[in-house]
């Protein structure tokens, strides 16, 4: 694939290099890269491979792709500060009145309604500049006809460009409707608080605050209520009111859906026909996801692909000329892309299919490689953080792959029939290609989703698509036919929806670390070596004998002898054995070079040699990863989002945050932690076992450690229960109990005491708090002490009893995990004094109701000469066992660095 033959395509390589290498690098470290790119590229006019016209061009590219990036990106921060006259961190809670437009789809999930708008004016409205409380202000907060404000107070300043994010909280189910009428276009006023979006906590968690930047977005603002917020729609005819028209339409459409199916059904086929993915069942989201078949979900470039030939078949049935109906299917494509949500798959999509459409018309341009690289390149002049989105990487990967990696493929499967072999050849190299991404953003692949999408895939997009597309057409015009279609939509979904259960229950998930980008590179890599090899040698395998020579004579060769097998082999059978031969070793040695690879990237992360122990940031609660030097994982409590009383069903949301899900999942398999060898429940509170419903549903559990007690808890029931079922191990831990997973570490359990009781049900206690798990861990010559959530009367007992034992001098611990996350009821004096440890950890929820930290406590560990570490200050707060000391690294920079120990 020389320069001459595709230069589009290396110049998009260089500037997607370019751009990729300024979006990593600091600035110091980008010049260096760019020195080295230099060097590279002036090394290759060397021996000759490409004119230095070419290289020069390449290297052009490469320095312009990477400036356009940092001009880009030193562009993208707040004009907030300048223009409400406040530094950032004066901004936090600051009460503001904004008028702006609505720019995006309007989304409510139970009572939180959430879109962006662009901000064209902003002013305090909290009294520093004179102007209203924002209670005040929204009583005479009002939008003119033409867009204005009407509100009483100080002018505000311009801040044409910045877009924010509304977090709207809807305070009473009346408010619903109001909150319905909004749509993309609309002139807003708002009165709210600002709120700056919150980074990641953990290392390798999800960073919301950069998620938002790469959507030019820097701020929240927090509102209460729909009368806080005035709307109008635009008046004159312009591209604001087509989108606000076309949302109009989707929603129309969405509700039609909802009278024609069940509402599991409608979920699944607005996602499915009019991408609208926000009511679709969370189950149903979750089983999808462990095969690998969510991309079926959301509108993609397939379903754009389905649509122009459906438009084409159709137009040519109207016999129009070729001509004509190529130019009206290119004309109706950007209408489908906006009509479906515009997501960067199906832009790439509809402009690939414009490009190929108006090629087709013109006669040029039919390589479909420039076609995509033409497209890459449009999006990311357009948008350069498109880059950073998985749907842009996978769907651009995806496509790339297969137009280089397919015909690689196909002789592999020529044994089979022609349209099974193009399907198993299409699947197999989708999933090849999409395996790293996958693997580096979901951590996690099943061994069933090829299966799977060789079979569902082509059976939702040629069966279940059509279908539900012609039940929603006929709804207004033949309302009988579409209800009967409808049903056989539903018998449909029922069955796929049965097929994704029971494939997934053996679905054989594998979890992985998140991949470095070499790692990457040398997959794909290998990966196209191997097929091109095993290509070679299935093209020379099938190629006859003596191709060259049809008239050669005969002697020498036996009666009804095959050549193949011949004692008497010709020259030519001798080339082709040493082309097989060769073609064997080469295939062997690349195979055996991508097992290596995928070997090394399925090794869970080891933070330590000699141990270590992670304090995760799961908010208000427990979660505490250690991993011991034999590499076992033992979790500690995870964490779990405390709810406050029934809420009203009009409230509660579809996929509400749950820290297990949501936080504590995602970093254990970011981690790549395949199985956890044990789980330690301390006790039954919600803030320690809830987030463990999400660890046991998702990752391997050999056994699950806990107080021996029940409480009548549903929650806490439930995952009792799912315990039993996954088969996990259960064992009531007490005081005396120990366990050694390896020669250098040994958990020697504290508490609790026995609960006596006859019979042989487990005893059900309410009050989980004083019934907690403590232990002792010692590791690689250090210790540390878990405490759950005992109290200072709990304290006086296990002391007391150590004593009792004989157990004084050797009581003292490097490291104690504060009890009951700092609360004043523990943690006493005397029982600092008894362990004397050098260092504190406290779990604590930033900004918690009930005011943990306490102020007492935080003064007698500083008292006792301890340094103090805090999941609220700090986040994430890792301790590594090296050389027989223990190194300390937190995700956060609070106030005062507490250093190392």
């Amino acid at each position: 694939m020389s320069m001459r033959r595709r230069p589009l395509l290396y110049l998009v390589i260089c500037w997607v290099i370019g751009n990729g290498a300024a979006s990593i690098l600091p600035t110091e470290r980008l010049f260096t890269a760019w020195a080295g790119a230099s060097l590279l590229l002036a090394a290759g006019m060397l021996p000759g491979w490409w004119s230095r016209k070419h290289i020069i061009l390449l290297w052009i590219t490469l320095t312009v792709g990477g400036a356009y990036w940092e001009w880009n990106d030193l562009r993208n921060e707040s004009v907030l500060p300048e223009a409400l006259g406040w530094p950032s961190a004066r901004l936090e809670e600051l009460a503001v009145h904004a008028e702006g437009t609505i720019v995006s789809t309007v989304e409510r999930d139970g009572d939180r309604v959430d879109f962006t708008v662009k901000l064209e004016k902003i002013r305090s409205s909290g009294g520093q500049d004179g102007s209203l409380p924002v209670g005040e202000e929204s009583k005479s907060a009002s939008l003119n006809r033409d867009g204005t404000s009407g509100a009483a107070g100080t002018a505000a300043q311009s801040v044409h460009g910045e877009k924010i994010a509304v977090q709207l909280k809807l305070q009473a189910e009346q408010e619903i409707a109001a909150a319905a009428t909004w749509r993309r276009g609309d002139r807003v006023a708002l009165d709210g608080s600002l709120a700056s979006p919150s980074g990641a906590r953990n290392f390798g968690g999800f960073d919301y605050r950069e998620y938002l930047r790469n959507r030019h977005i820097h701020w929240t603002l927090k509102v209460a209520g729909t009368g806080q917020v005035k709307a109008v729609p635009p008046e004159t005819l312009s591209l604001r009111k087509l989108l606000r028209w076309n949302d109009a339409v989707r929603a129309e459409l969405g509700a039609e859906l909802e009278s024609l199916f069940r509402e599991k059904d409608a979920g699944y086929l607005k996602g499915l026909i009019i991408g609208m993915q926000d009511e679709l069942d969370p189950e149903t989201y979750r089983q999808f996801s462990r095969l690998g078949l969510t991309h079926i979900l959301a509108i993609s470039g397939m379903h754009v692909a389905v649509y122009a030939g459906f438009l084409l078949f159709v137009l040519s049935r109207l016999r129009l000329t070729k001509e004509t109906a190529l130019t009206v299917t290119l004309l109706l494509i950007p209408a489908y892309v906006l009509f479906s949500g515009a997501g960067p798959s199906v832009v790439r999509a509809g402009v690939m299919s414009m490009i190929a459409l108006y090629a087709a018309r013109m006669g040029v341009l039919k390589d479909g490689m420039h076609i995509l690289s033409v497209s890459a390149l449009l999006m990311l002049i357009w948008e350069p953080y498109f880059l950073l989105n998985v749907s842009f990487q996978l769907s651009f990967l995806v496509t790339a792959g297969l137009m280089l990696y397919v015909p690689l493929a196909a002789p592999l499967v020529s044994f089979l029939p022609r349209r099974l072999g193009s399907a198993v050849a299409v699947t197999l190299v989708a999933q090849l290609v999409s395996f790293p991404l996958t693997i580096y953003y979901f951590n996690q692949f099943a061994a069933l989703s090829f299966a799977a999408n060789l079979v569902l895939v082509p059976f939702i997009t040629f069966a279940v698509l059509p279908a539900g597309t012609a039940a929603l057409l006929l709804g207004k015009v033949w309302p009988a036919c579409a209800g009967a279609l409808a049903r056989v939509v539903e018998i449909m979904n029922d069955a796929t929806f049965d097929a994704v259960e029971w494939t997934g229950r053996y679905a054989g998930i594998t979890i992985w670390s998140s991949p470095s980008l070499l790692w990457i590179g040398l997959y794909y890599a290998l990966l196209y070596g191997l097929l091109r090899v095993l290509k070679h040698y299935a093209d020379t395998h099938h190629a006859p004998l003596y191709a060259d020579d049809e008239t050669r004579p005969l002697e020498g060769l036996r009666p009804h002898s095959n050549p193949r097998h011949s004692a008497a082999a010709l020259p030519g059978d001798h080339q082709r054995m040493r082309t097989l031969t060769r073609c064997r070793i080469a295939a062997a040695a690349l195979a055996g070079g991508l097992a290596l690879l995928l070997y090394m990237g399925y090794r869970p992360e080891r933070l330590s040699p000699e141990g270590s122990v992670n304090f995760l940031d799961v908010g208000q609660g427990d979660s505490i990863l250690i991993t011991t030097p034999g590499g076992a994982h033992i979790l500690v409590d995870g964490g779990g989002t405390v709810s406050f009383g029934k809420r009203e069903e009009w409230r509660i949301r579809r996929s509400p945050y749950e820290v297990g899900a949501k936080t504590l999942v995602p970093l254990l398999k970011k981690r790549g932690i395949h199985r956890l060898d044990a789980v330690i429940l301390t006790h039954g509170d919600q803030d320690h076992a809830g987030g463990l419903q999400a660890v046991l549903e998702e990752i391997p559990v050999s056994a699950l450690l806990f107080n021996g007690t029940l409480a009548q808890r549903e929650e806490y029931i439930k995952l009792m229960k799912t315990a039993l079922e996954r088969g996990v191990r259960l064992y009531g831990v007490h005081r005396g109990m120990a366990l050694s997973p390896n020669d250098s570490s040994k958990l020697s359990f504290l508490w609790p005491v026995p609960i006596k009781q006859d019979g042989e049900e487990i005893p059900v206690l309410e009050e989980q708090n004083p019934a907690s798990v403590v232990f002792r861990l010692d590791m690689s010559g250090r210790s540390f002490l878990f405490t759950g959530d005992i109290d200072s009367k709990t304290e006086e007992s296990i002391t007391a009893a150590n004593q009792s034992e004989g157990i004084g001098g050797a009581s003292a611990v490097d490291v104690l995990k504060a009890a009951h996350h700092g609360s004043k009821s523990s943690n006493s004096a005397a029982w600092l004094e008894y362990w004397k440890p050098s260092v504190s950890v406290i779990s604590v929820g930033a900004h918690n109701l009930y005011g943990h930290p306490s102020g007492e406590v935080l003064e007698r560990f500083i008292d006792g000469g301890m340094l103090v570490y805090r999941t609220d200050q700090h986040g994430e707060i890792q301790m590594r066992i090296r050389d027989g000391e223990i190194q300390v690294r937190h995700k956060l920079k609070a106030g005062i660095d507490p250093g190392q120990s």
